[in-house]
């Protein structure tokens, strides 16, 4: 997950829309990010020899998911480099009935019938927990260690927010933050506490940042620059 960032340099990462060939590249980028999440710890067993092998495939296999069911994955590019991470589910496509079934068999054949159990149970947990029905769901969201403290965090955040402001049906963004650093990070970028739930035994807090207070921050930016033109 992306760490809280300031920075004095000029933000000049390039934002796209991954395609299917840059998926390994993205999943290799995942992987090292939250490899040490403690939610994905629990699911994916970290006290067994083969979680890296199981951590590995299951981040493989949202990817390909997310690519076949046309959900938005942005990556943060700079010389080529793919330097950061974004990936969202849309309103009403989190645990849709078509997803379920064909991500069930590919992870049960690569992550196994226990990861497969806990990872589905986790996203009935996090849907069950919410406090309205149509939302976006930030599932991924990663800068390589190589280029943390730059900035690339707000970016990709920026790139929820369009999503977002593009899609009138959703209420809002949700994600759910497993450490206190993430809490902060998602706080002070208007993300609001909802509560805390527990998912395989570990404590974390859900959080949103609704359709409703992006756009008034959006009227206050365009006044204030509006009032700066004058």
């Amino acid at each position: 997950m992306a760490e809280a960032t300031t920075t004095a340099e000029p933000l000049t990462g390039r934002l796209v829309y991954l395609a299917s060939e840059e998926i390994r590249l993205a999943a290799s980028l995942l992987y090292q990010a939250y490899h040490d999440d403690p939610v994905f710890q629990r699911i994916f067993q970290a006290d067994k020899e083969d979680y890296d092998q199981r951590l590995r495939a299951a981040i493989r296999e949202e990817l390909m998911s997310f690519w076949q069911h046309k959900q938005p994955m942005v990556g943060v590019y700079e010389d080529n480099i793919l330097e950061g991470v974004l990936c969202l589910t849309r309103p009403g496509e989190h645990v849709g009935a078509d997803r379920v079934w064909h991500w069930r068999l590919k992870m049960l054949l690569t992550a196994g019938w226990v990861s497969t159990k806990q990872m589905l149970e986790k996203e009935r947990i996090i849907q069950a927990a919410m406090p309205v029905e149509n939302y976006h769901m930030l599932a991924f969201i990663a800068v390589h260690p190589r280029y943390q403290q730059r900035g690339l965090g707000d970016l990709l955040l920026r790139a929820a927010a369009a999503e977002l402001r593009e899609n009138e049906n959703s209420e809002g963004v949700a994600v759910f933050a497993t450490r206190p650093e993430y809490e902060r990070f998602f706080g002070s970028r208007g993300y609001q506490p909802l509560q805390r739930i527990e998912v395989g035994g570990i404590d974390g807090l859900l959080m949103f940042h609704s359709r409703e207070a992006l756009l008034a921050q959006d009227e206050v930016n365009k006044t204030g620059a509006e009032t700066d033109a004058v």
